[in-house]
C-alpha cells in the first residue's frame, strides 16, 4: 500500500512590494512521501512569488505532464509554467511550448542546472527564468516547518524577509538566464 501525503496548511500573509501584490493565503500543501520538505517549502515560495489570479498547485509529482505551480487564464489556457528543482531540458523545452511564461526555482545549486540544460534544444531558452535562493534561505525555512504554518512574506527589490512560526529569515532571489 503506498504512503500517503502529508497536508501543510500556511496561512501567509503576503507583501510583495515588487510587484504590489499584497494578500493573505491560505494554502493546503500536500507533500508527497517521495517530496523532500526543501523541494516543498522551494514549491511554496514560488507559489508566493508568482502569486496572481489563477495560480494553483498542480497535481504534482503524480501528474508528470504538469509544472509544481502554473497559472491558467479564465479560458483554461495555461499562461505560467512554474517548475521547481531541477527539470530536465526536454521538459523546459516542452513546457516553453505549452505556457507563453516559463520560470524554474531551484533550491539546487543553479550552475548545475545551467550547466545540465547547455548545449540542448530549448525551445525559447532566451525567454526562460531560473531563479534562486540565498544559501541557507530554504533550509532554515524548512527547519521552522510544522504541519500548521504561519507566515509572513515581504519582498523588496528581490529581497525575502520571512517569518514562519517565530523564525525570521531573510536572504535574495537571483535571476539566471541560459547561456
Amino acid at each position: 500500500m503506498a504512503l500517503p501525503a502529508t497536508i501543510h496548511t500556511f496561512t501567509v500573509n503576503l507583501a510583495d512590494v515588487d510587484r504590489g501584490v499584497y494578500d493573505e493565503l491560505s494554502l493546503r500543501v500536500a507533500r508527497h512521501p517521495s517530496e523532500t520538505e526543501t523541494y516543498m517549502m522551494t514549491r511554496v515560495l514560488a507559489y508566493c512569488l508568482e502569486f496572481q489570479e489563477g495560480i494553483a498547485f498542480s497535481d504534482g509529482l503524480s501528474q508528470t505532464d504538469e509544472p509544481a505551480v502554473l497559472v491558467r487564464d479564465l479560458t483554461g489556457s495555461i499562461t505560467a509554467w512554474i517548475e521547481v528543482g531541477a527539470p530536465d531540458a526536454d521538459r523546459i523545452h516542452f513546457a516553453s511550448k505549452a505556457a507563453d511564461r516559463v520560470a524554474v526555482y531551484t533550491h539546487r545549486d543553479p550552475a548545475k542546472v545551467l550547466a545540465s540544460w547547455a548545449g540542448k534544444k530549448i525551445h525559447r531558452s532566451d525567454h526562460v527564468e531560473l531563479y534562486s535562493f540565498d544559501d541557507g534561505l530554504v533550509e532554515g525555512a524548512v527547519a521552522a516547518l510544522d504541519r500548521r504554518n504561519t507566515m509572513t512574506l515581504s519582498v523588496t527589490e528581490r529581497q525575502l524577509y520571512i517569518e514562519l512560526n517565530g523564525a525570521h529569515l531573510s536572504g535574495a532571489v537571483h535571476e539566471h538566464r541560459i547561456e
